[in-house]
């Protein structure tokens, strides 16, 4: 299969062509054809599995009727809504249908905390089809009375899972009650445990669905390198791989932010160039950091699981987990991800976690 089989408009098969990617991955093979049916959709992947498109591509299609150049707020009024746990993943799915939506003229945009609100106000007074947002900032705008609703027709509930975990449960409840209640929605989780499916239950409308990954299932494209060590030599043993290994760009998760300042400046002190990104970031510093290390600017990039899913950063071959504690020892663990997707010409992008 290709994605010329899929029935995705000219448009997008150029945008998509453009990316490198050939071959859909299955997540995409199975839920573009549901989505461009308009059905409701509940989607298991793991992170990594090409979700993202599988939602951005069909939905770009079904709102292609819309498009128009058109200065006039009113000729943009929103019509997608997806909500995404964190401030970087929105920014990131927003980029993916700025990406494939290159040839069709229609209007998106991303709103979230951290980051002051008058551009997105501005933002959404010049009018958008798409809009990614973050619940509570959402709330914040929907309160101010700069959004509306009433020609919505999709809406994605992206990261659900994780949403739920964060404390989101109320704002997506909140958020729900504004919506018109005939739309078409999608949920995407990489787990489905109580609380999932009692919002899929009363969310989702005679639901396909669409599951490619056993629960909690390692991908299998990634290897995995366990390295026991002493605590106190857990920084040095880092320092030797990645030199040793010459490790050009390599993400590491440590489990507190003091923690992820201090082993980024630890790095540097070896001469190894490092950024840190966690919630005591401001929005500005996270953007920049992220920015620094997909552009090589950094070598290390040392994260708290605010980065731990949803990420996409090209070709990205190490990820660290650097307090993994296994048989009550202090362990550092390398993941190489070296292989690449049937989907992609070429490397794929990488996020990898471990509990």
């Amino acid at each position: 299969m290709n994605f010329d089989s899929l029935g995705l408009a000219p448009e997008l098969l150029r945008a998509v062509r453009e990316q490198g990617y050939e071959t859909p991955t299955p997540v995409q093979a199975q839920a573009i054809p549901i989505l461009l049916q308009g059905r409701d959709l509940m989607a298991g992947a793991q992170t990594g599995t090409g979700k993202t498109a599988a939602f951005a591509l069909p939905l770009l299609q079904r709102l292609a009727s819309y498009a128009n150049t058109s200065a006039s707020p009113a000729r943009h009024p929103i019509r997608a809504l997806i909500l995404t746990p964190t401030r970087e993943l929105a920014m990131q799915v927003e980029e993916s249908f700025r990406t494939y939506g290159k040839y069709i003229p229609l209007r998106s945009t991303t709103i979230f905390g951290g980051v002051n609100i008058n551009a997105q106000i501005k933002a959404l007074r010049n009018g958008v089809e798409i809009l990614v947002a973050t619940p509570g900032r959402l709330l914040d705008h929907q309160q101010q009375g700069n959004l509306r609703f009433d020609q919505l027709e999709i809406l994605v509930l992206d990261e659900a899972d994780r949403m739920l975990d964060m404390g989101f449960i109320r704002d997506i409840r909140k958020i729900l009650a504004l919506l018109p209640s005939k739309r078409q929605n999608i949920l995407c989780s990489a787990t489905f445990g109580g609380e999932i499916r009692t919002l899929a239950a009363s969310l989702l409308n005679n639901p396909a669905s669409v599951d490619v990954a056993a629960r909690n299932a390692p991908t299998e494209l990634v290897q995995h390198l366990v390295h026991p060590v002493d605590r106190d030599k857990k920084r040095a043993l880092l320092s030797h791989l990645v030199r040793s290994k010459h490790m050009e760009q390599v993400l590491v998760f440590t489990r507190t932010k003091h923690g992820a300042n201090k082993l980024s400046e630890q790095l540097e002190k070896d001469g190894i160039s490092s950024t840190a990104i966690h919630g005591n970031k401001s929005q500005p510093q996270r953007i920049k950091a992220l920015a620094d290390f997909k552009g090589g600017n950094v070598r290390v990039l040392v994260a708290t699981d605010i980065a731990a899913r949803g990420l996409d950063i090209s070709q990205l071959p190490y990820v660290v987990n650097y307090e993994l504690h296994m048989w009550l020892r202090t362990t550092c663990t390398a993941l190489a991800a070296r292989a690449v997707p049937a989907w992609k010409a070429r490397p794929s992008a990488w996020s990898a976690s471990m509990k």
